[in-house]
């Protein structure tokens, strides 16, 4: 495994942004829950004929979208659950993978709107006694407070326009973890480009850092295998040496031991003839 496989990013700080949106997304549905409602109808005006807050409770998804049927609420409640989970795993995942930023910072964003909308459906049915009449249990019925209205969108636009011409259209009411999702969801699809072309740059790293690091491995043993034919080579060519050098001397050896004898008979003749002179 290379050094920048393993050196990837600290997941906690997108995890934090992921916090923060969390508690902004609770604390506007208290806040439009315990003030807006009682206090201004469930309504404030933001832009005069255009954008408003406007409390209303969804049972469904995103958007005022629902999931019908007896259990539509509790498998859309732990469809919600299940995902939270997949995506945190994700992040962290990404992020020690050294992803780009801003695809982690945008799945943070994804992150903090799946569970704001989770919080509402397991336990605002019981902590704010919200849940639809009739269901087994309030847990995991709980109904996701919507508050942001751009009702000046409402109305009928020409027939040229895709999907919503020809007809009367209201503009859908959505929360702020709503929000989170899509502008993390849009950020990806627009920058996908970008954010995925710099993990392929990094797996190219880690694929060009691998290979070299399998070359010098390689260059190691062809070296090794170098040095250990040199020393066995030397060692042949001491044995050599060492045999040549026994070789001589055991020649030189037998060489003085028959020269030796004919000496010593040559100084017995030069005595015999000196005493008969």
């Amino acid at each position: 495994m290379s050094d920048i496989a393993l050196k990837g990013k600290s997941p906690y700080k997108y995890l934090f942004l992921t916090l923060i949106l969390i508690l902004l997304d609770q604390a506007i549905k208290l806040w439009m829950y315990y003030d807006v409602l009682p206090n201004h109808y469930g309504e404030i005006d933001l832009i005069p004929d255009f954008f408003k807050l406007h409390y209303v409770e969804n049972k469904g998804m995103a958007f005022g979208m629902e999931l019908g049927g007896e259990y539509g609420k509790l498998i859309l409640t732990t469809f919600r659950l299940g995902a939270m989970v997949g995506i945190c795993w994700y992040l962290v995942h990404l992020a020690q993978r050294n992803a780009h930023s801003g695809l982690l910072w945008s799945i943070a964003a994804v992150l903090g709107g799946a569970i704001g909308n989770v919080i509402d459906s397991t336990f605002y049915g019981v902590f704010l006694n919200n849940a639809p009449i009739g269901v087994s249990t309030p847990w995991f019925h709980g109904q996701v407070i919507d508050m942001f209205y751009a009702y000046g969108l409402d109305g009928q636009y020409p027939d040229w326009i895709p999907f919503i011409g020809g007809d009367f259209n209201t503009t859908p009411i959505f929360n702020f973890a709503d929000a989170c999702i899509f502008c993390g969801v849009v950020s990806i699809l627009i920058f996908q480009q970008r954010f995925f072309e710099f993990d392929h740059v990094q797996k190219s790293n880690i694929i060009e850092e691998e290979s070299l690091n399998d070359e010098t491995t390689g260059n190691d043993e062809v070296s090794s295998e170098i040095l250990e034919e040199s020393l066995e080579a030397e060692e042949k060519l001491n044995d050599e040496i060492n045999e040549e050098v026994t070789e001589i001397v055991a020649e030189d050896q037998q060489f003085r031991l028959t020269e030796e004898p004919s000496k010593d008979i040559s100084e017995d003749n030069s005595e015999l003839e000196t005493k008969n002179q």
